[in-house]
């Protein structure tokens, strides 16, 4: 392993638990050093910080793997996945659900590489060169802990071109008939296509969240936006909910959404096929009102100069939930951008709610499940924020 060295005073963060060096955080930037190799970290003055994956074409120039000198070879591996098994089946049982997520990046010790668990399926994605490079051995590694009958790779995020690397998707091991997975979620029952759903098949991190609603969805009439697979609605109806109106821009992701509904044999829902703000701008002018009104749109920025569009887009979100919304009613709102914070978050709800003459009472504030974990040295690791709302005029 070759040596890198930081500028002084730059070692700080380091030490306290944060797991990326960026580039003007070293004292040099070696071109001779290839995109994804294992390199040592020392401080200017030589003191050892420990080893990592090193990119010179990424801002993110190292991403730190371990405080010691150890190889990221098939023990190590081993070792990472062990201890992140452990915790999920701490958590969750078998009876409870047969799908989480197994490694979430940086709070797992493994930065730059998401592993989700659905039934006997394991998918993958790597955001970082050196993740990318290790992944053969990374699939051997689960092969041999799991067993799964299929793995698949999701690299299609945007964020693995800011480290040059292309994007694209394939099955690693197994037959492209075991991608459509069946998978259970306290007592609702999913069919997941994990090589044409959004990111790595099913939106997980909204379990704990998806539960909270059926709290409020006894007899409802429940607006469920940017459904996608149909999660909150139908928790929802499995909470007892009247009706539940799925409204998505996607026909494949209704497609699956009304088959899952299916599955649990409900019948007292109908899909809506358009776009978001359209749809509600539409039902606002022709006075529809529902009783709980579910907003959990994808990220409306993927970085921090965007950020003032990103709240102007929240706040017209909400308020076009709130203006339809019955007094006494209840929003459930969601945000996924990580720059978006959970006091901007609630600042443009609260802004939504001015403008629609509603007051608010916040009764519910959650973020990411316990198999979604926050490094507290990373502010990085932490993106989701959910609230519900009882809203009254």
């Amino acid at each position: 392993m070759q040596s890198l060295y930081l500028k002084p005073k730059e070692h700080h963060r380091i030490q306290k638990g944060h797991l990326w060096v960026f580039s003007n955080e070293l004292a040099s930037l070696p071109r001779d050093i290839a995109s994804g190799e294992t390199v040592k970290l020392f401080t200017h003055d030589k003191k050892f910080l420990g080893t990592g994956f090193y990119n010179p074409h990424s801002l993110i120039s190292v991403r730190l793997l371990t405080r010691t000198d150890e190889e990221p070879d098939k023990n190590f591996f081993r070792k990472k996945f062990l201890e992140a098994l452990t915790l999920r089946e701490k958590i969750y049982s078998n009876e409870e659900t047969n799908a989480w997520r197994l490694v979430h990046g940086e709070s797992d010790g493994l930065p730059g590489l998401i592993v989700d668990r659905f039934n006997k399926a394991v998918v993958l994605q790597a955001f970082s060169a050196g993740m990318d490079i290790h992944l053969p051995l990374v699939c051997d590694v689960l092969q041999e802990l799991l067993d799964p009958s299929i793995i698949i790779v999701r690299n299609e995020s945007p964020l693995r071109e800011l480290e040059g690397l292309t994007l694209h998707k394939e099955i690693v091991r197994g037959k492209a008939s075991e991608a459509v997975q069946t998978i259970h979620d306290a007592g609702i029952t999913y069919q997941v296509d994990l090589f044409q759903g959004q990111k790595t098949g099913f939106f997980l991190d909204q379990r704990e969240n998806r539960r909270i609603i059926r709290k409020f969805a006894k007899g409802a009439e429940v607006l469920d936006v940017f459904t996608n697979d149909g999660g909150f609605a139908l928790n929802a109806l499995y909470g007892g909910a009247r009706s539940a109106i799925l409204v998505d821009a996607s026909k494949e992701a209704l497609q699956r959404a009304e088959h899952n509904a299916q599955l649990n044999k409900f019948s007292e829902y109908s899909l809506v096929a358009a776009d978001a703000f359209d749809t509600l701008d539409q039902m606002v002018e022709s006075k529809e009102s529902f009783d709980l009104v579910v907003l959990d749109p994808p990220s409306f920025t993927k970085s921090r100069k965007n950020l003032p569009g990103a709240l102007k887009a929240y706040k017209r979100l909400n308020k076009l939930g709130l203006q339809l919304l019955k007094n006494g009613g209840f929003l459930a709102t969601a945000s996924c951008s990580h720059h978006v914070s959970e006091e901007d978050f609630l600042q443009s709800i609260h802004q939504a709610a001015l403008s629609a003459g509603c007051q608010l009472r916040l009764i519910h504030k959650n973020s990411q499940p316990f198999d979604h974990p926050v490094l507290l040295a990373m502010p990085e690791t932490s993106y989701l924020k959910f609230a519900c709302f009882y809203v009254t005029r």
